[in-house]
């Protein structure tokens, strides 16, 4: 089964201080799900102010290890650039795959520690028609923030109350947010192409929210 899996990162300012934290997470990730069976490919974009493909649709076992030096935390939040973008970027490849070489399933994992801030291109409305059109596809989409409501964020993207999460913007929240990203994709790698993943991915991320606001 082939499966397109796209990361959207937060690279922004409020990030600083958890770059090791975000690298090891990252790294830890894709190890976990390197030898799993199937093909998989992986992007990953990172945002600020504007969006910096790292990875374009590399095979995961190919992906290199995310350095310090990759990961630079400045500048403000263009999420709904860096989701427009690449929701775009990902239809346009899918369509000119030959047939039987398009994915069987795609999934975009987003992490954010804060709000939409300094998008241009794209808006609100125009990234929730998108995300709701291509879920009628099978795509899946995750949200995953902290510092915010993740749950209304997400609706106001078009993603579905229960693929969005909330999380700790803390050394030990962004190893659990990173063990949940790794759960997910091994979950929808396992799945039937049209089979809906389940909701295992995020019981860590829970189990934290809920331990830490005791």
């Amino acid at each position: 089964m082939r499966t397109e899996i796209v990361f959207i990162l937060d690279a922004s300012g409020s990030m600083a201080g958890l770059e090791a934290d975000t690298v090891g997470g990252f790294n830890s990730l894709i190890e976990k799900n390197r030898e799993e069976p199937g093909e998989a490919v992986v992007s990953t974009v990172l945002f600020s102010d504007g969006s910096r493909v790292l990875h374009d649709r590399l095979d995961i076992r190919e992906v290199p290890r995310l350095t310090r030096r990759d990961y630079e935390c400045c500048g403000c939040t263009a999420l709904l650039d860096a989701v427009g973008g690449a929701i775009r970027h990902v239809d346009l490849v899918q369509g000119v795959q030959p047939k039987g070489y398009e994915a069987d399933r795609v999934l975009f994992v987003i992490a954010t520690d804060g709000h939409e801030n300094a998008s241009r291109r794209y808006t609100y409305p125009q990234v929730k028609r998108m995300i709701e059109e291509y879920r009628k596809k099978g795509w899946e989409f995750l949200f995953i923030g902290a510092n915010i409501d993740a749950a209304a964020e997400a609706a106001s993207l078009g993603i579905a109350p229960e693929r969005a999460a909330d999380y700790v913007a803390d050394g030990r929240g962004t190893g659990v947010l990173y063990d949940a990203m790794a759960c997910a994709v091994a979950e929808v790698r396992a799945c039937p192409p049209n089979a809906a993943m389940g909701d295992a991915w995020r019981a860590g991320l829970d189990a934290d929210v809920r331990e830490r606001r005791r």
